[in-house]
């Protein structure tokens, strides 16, 4: 598959710390056994979930955002291949498949766009390119009914998920129509207008196309949501929000109360866990901000919301361990391997 590196034991071995009278992640969880042929090796495999990394800042770019979010997929591959294997995570039933490299069409860009608008159109541009291989190999996971956890990237990998999913459990018979919903633990609402693909519109995108029935948003900062974009939110029946303010500032509900909600909104098909790191406070991310939830409730999310929710996937994204300005936060790696080990306990108790 292009722009994909399939991983093999040694790949995974090689970034695992292995230490005697103990097992890690990364000796029990399974990789592909034939790259060549893709849905037999799926097909034969007992895993549950599917991980895979999409190390790519080109979607942020293209929404003028800082990049640097193709820097979280390695450091959390670290962290999460050496967790305990143990009572509470075994490894078994997962599967590390490998990682997206867009890398090379960073590199043209960059090196050929004549000034900052001709960038941005490049980058826009190829984001489409991005979109069609993110879904090609989400479609082929969801219609082995396989679920895939997905990290890294900008919020622009929603849209493929979402359309990936819908068409691969569709295929599998799993759902009736190719379309399902989403939730979305998030600061922004990434619905902003289809004016070419980046970062913030990936669920306009996947709602105008007919992939996305139901749409939650919980955490949304009233500070950062365009009017336009509100105004098209609160006259779709079909979209709902619970934001930061309400929950936090005028505390109407708490936030276990909200993401139950947004649980309950959506729990008449299979729907995407989504979780943008801008939502967690003083966590790297292309948005970063001081206002935010703390990671114990990211986690709490998570727990509740794969075990309330017919998960079709998860996706993380717009974390980083370095951004283009010079930023660091070494920590964000192990952050989302907490967080990707939450849902999967989630959800194998659901």
């Amino acid at each position: 598959m292009h722009h994909f590196k399939f991983y093999n034991k040694q790949d995974v071995l090689s970034v695992t710390k292995i230490r005697r009278f103990e097992t890690k992640l990364g000796e029990r969880v399974q990789v592909i056994a034939n790259s060549a042929n893709i849905e037999a090796s799926l097909q034969a495999s007992s895993a549950s979930y599917v991980v895979l990394g999409i190390p790519e800042d080109i979607g942020v770019k293209a929404n003028g955002g800082i990049g640097g979010t193709d820097s979280a997929w390695l450091a959390f591959l670290k962290a999460f291949l050496n967790i305990q294997s143990n009572d509470f995570l075994e490894g078994s039933n997962i599967m590390v498949l490998g990682h997206f490299d867009f890398a090379s069409i960073a590199e043209l860009i960059d090196q050929n766009a004549f000034n900052e608008e001709e960038k941005m159109a490049a980058y826009r541009h190829a984001v489409n390119t991005i979109d069609d291989s993110v879904e090609q190999l989400i479609h082929i996971i969801t219609q082995n009914k396989k679920i895939p956890i997905v990290i890294g990237g900008g919020h622009n990998n929603a849209y493929p998920c979402i359309k990936g999913a819908a068409k691969g459990f569709y295929k599998a018979g799993v759902i009736p129509i190719a379309q399902i919903n989403a939730i979305n633990l998030d600061a922004h609402a990434d619905f902003r207008p289809m004016e070419g693909r980046h970062s913030g519109n990936g669920f306009s995108y996947a709602e105008e196309d007919g992939y996305l029935e139901k749409y939650c948003v919980i955490g949304l900062h009233e500070n950062y949501i365009p009017q336009n974009v509100w105004m098209d939110m609160v006259n779709n029946p079909f979209i709902d929000c619970i934001t930061y303010e309400d929950i936090f500032v005028h505390e109407k509900r708490t936030f276990i109360q909200a993401v139950a909600h947004a649980t309950s909104f959506t729990d008449d098909t299979l729907c995407g866990i989504e979780l943008d790191m801008d939502a967690i406070a003083d966590t790297l991310s292309s948005a970063q901000s001081k206002v935010g939830i703390t990671p114990i409730q990211a986690r709490q999310y998570m727990q509740y919301a794969a075990a309330d929710t017919k998960a079709a996937y998860l996706h993380i994204s717009e974390g980083a361990v370095q951004l283009s300005n010079g930023d660091k936060d070494p920590g964000t790696g192990k952050l989302i391997s907490y967080l990707v080990s939450d849902f999967v306990k989630g959800h194998m108790i659901y």
